[in-house]
């Protein structure tokens, strides 16, 4: 019996289908905008040539404002009360998304941060980022993944705060201010 070599099946492109299979009511609501701790994180999806996206689809994961990593059911049925550390919205014809969630924790060493996917036409395999938050300055110099990234890049990774608990995060696929985006290979 011989081995057989196994080959990875070959990726499509990703969408356009988001509109129809993957948002969902409130799924950009991590917890209700009357909370007194509600933040907004919102910002604009840009192409390599400066044009907004607006077929994205941004899933945003983090922890709570305690730097727990919450992991509870009902991600998919908002209550208005929960937070579940897990929202996903789609971008509006001008390219624009936004949550309303909680500032999170720092969770071990790590500066306070959200991590963001990206979901986009012409994409072979989704994104993942990390918005960090402009006054956490402090924690941001020991931060390792921050650390990693060429000093001259790491802006791309800090939300600018643009009003009172209002954070500008904006995300750019390629060219000149590319977001930076990280690896995950298993």
């Amino acid at each position: 019996m011989t081995e057989r070599e196994y080959l990875q099946t070959p990726s499509q492109t990703v969408g356009p289908f988001f509109g129809y299979a993957l948002p969902y009511e409130g799924g950009g609501e991590l917890i209700a905008a009357h909370r007194p701790d509600a933040i907004r994180l919102h910002g604009t999806v840009f192409d390599g040539n400066g044009q907004t996206v607006p077929d994205a689809l941004i899933e945003l994961w983090q922890a709570d404002a305690d730097g727990s990593i919450v992991q509870r059911q009902g991600s998919f049925r908002r209550d208005g009360y929960t937070f579940t550390g897990f929202g996903r919205a789609a971008t509006t014809l001008a390219g624009d998304y936004s949550f309303t969630t909680v500032k999170p924790g720092a969770v071990g060493s790590s500066a306070p941060y959200c991590f963001v996917t990206v979901f986009a036409r012409g994409l072979l395999h989704h994104l993942f980022t990390r918005a960090y938050f402009p006054e956490d300055s402090e924690a941001q110099a020991t931060d390792a993944v921050l650390a990693a990234v060429p000093a001259e890049r790491r802006s791309t990774l800090i939300a600018a705060l643009d009003g009172p608990g209002s954070y500008r995060f904006d995300i750019h696929l390629q060219g000149e201010n590319e977001t930076v985006f990280f690896d995950f290979d298993a």
